[in-house]
């Protein structure tokens, strides 16, 4: 197959990888469909380029691209291209008619919501809810008002994707971070999140100030609230690591939001330092910077760099052109989330929580009664002893 070189990191790709890095690229139309033209020019293996679109969600932002140049590209090839963004049109409707439905519900019994991915996040940074391909409904409450917000979706038709006894309710509360439902139109249809992470990894957002610096946002011509740009930039750039960077979806959003003219860069390094996250926002700035050209201020950049973000990048990089997911239960990934901290308190934070928090895996293995609850955390112990042995 022959190979492109990509300047800006000095790798070398296979010409379907190369396209999509130029379609989800945040330069200059005209420089995109210069760019475009050239790597069509080489043998594209289409069914690969449109599977590995699908995978990172960028098939909008590929059709996108490619319909700006279409006498380059085969007619059979933007036609299915064309069908693949009518659908996730489609689905993207679908998505916002349910989100309304469950915002008005929460709305009329006082219950403050947030919508801040999906179709909210597709509408705030790129301008189109088509432009980003559907999956979920990801909705922020407060942790007080889970019990209300359950009931309420559940009169909508909506029903808990797992089963969590209500006697462990508290506890999750206060270790985990979200609950998905099953909707009528299909399954983990919604995500309603009381925290941006599971306690254990250590990144503690304030979840009162989010909610207060919430802003004004129109989804499909509905009004609702969503983060600021710097919060949300934050809160992409951990859940992108969390899930280690793995699809090129999530570095286009941060590319687009590097991109707006207005955006607050002392703000988001200095809340990066206090939620211990500066390497991960280094990691995640420079990524988006040499796969799709974001920009980043040079004071910015100057922070940004110390000796390991570089290692760490090209790590990202590499497990983003890999055709195998990283294991999220192995040794090397919690090592990998370790060295993702700056701080050596919140890389014990995170090793001690790890160890120590237990969840619905250890309520499903034994069935405890209140007053020995504690011993759940010597089950989580000995699972997750087990599991790294495993490893």
């Amino acid at each position: 197959m022959p190979a492109t070189s990509m300047a800006a990191t000095g790798a070398t790709l296979d010409p379907e990888w190369s396209v999509l890095l130029a379609a989800g690229s945040v330069v200059s139309s005209e420089a995109r469909h210069q760019r475009l033209r050239s790597l069509l020019t080489e043998a594209i293996h289409w069914d690969r380029l449109f599977t590995l679109s699908d995978r990172h969600g960028v098939t909008p932002l590929l059709h996108q691209a490619l319909a700006g140049i279409s006498d380059a590209v085969p007619s059979e090839r933007l036609r299915f291209l064309e069908q693949s963004y009518q659908l996730n049109l489609r689905k993207a409707l679908l998505l916002s008619n349910e989100l309304i439905r469950i915002l008005d519900q929460l709305s009329k019994l006082g219950i403050e919501a947030i919508p801040y991915k999906g179709v909210a996040l597709a509408e705030l940074i790129y301008g189109d809810i088509a432009l980003r391909q559907s999956g979920d409904i990801d909705l922020l409450i407060r942790p007080q008002d889970f019990s209300r917000a359950r009931q309420a979706v559940r009169d909508l038709g909506f029903t808990p994707s797992k089963g969590l006894l209500d006697e462990h309710q508290d506890a999750y509360l206060k270790s985990g971070n979200e609950c998905g439902f099953d909707g009528t139109a299909g399954p983990n249809l919604l995500e309603v999140q009381w925290a941006i992470q599971p306690r254990f990894y250590a990144i503690d957002f304030d979840m009162g100030g989010l909610f207060h610096r919430a802003v004004p946002v129109t989804v499909a011509g509905y009004s609702a609230k969503t983060l600021p740009n710097e919060d949300l930039f934050l809160v992409l750039c951990a859940h992108a690591a969390k899930h280690v960077w793995q699809r090129l979806i999530w570095l286009c959003d941060l590319a687009r939001i590097m991109a707006l003219p207005s955006l607050d860069w002392k703000r988001i390094q200095a809340d990066a330092q206090a939620l211990g996250i500066s390497r991960i926002l280094s990691v995640s700035m420079i990524a988006a910077q040499k796969l799709l050209g974001a920009a980043i201020p040079a004071d910015v950049l100057d922070v940004a760099f110390e000796d390991r973000v570089a290692a760490l990048v090209e790590e990202v990089r590499r497990q983003l052109f890999s055709e195998e997911l990283y294991n999220v239960e192995s040794l090397s990934y919690f090592r990998l989330m370790m060295r993702l901290r700056e701080r050596r308190s919140d890389q014990l934070r995170f090793f001690g929580r790890l160890i120590f928090t237990p969840g619905p895996g250890e309520w499903e293995t034994v069935q405890l009664p209140r007053p020995f609850s504690p011993l759940y955390r010597l089950i989580r112990l000995s699972r997750v002893a087990a599991r790294l042995l495993r490893a």
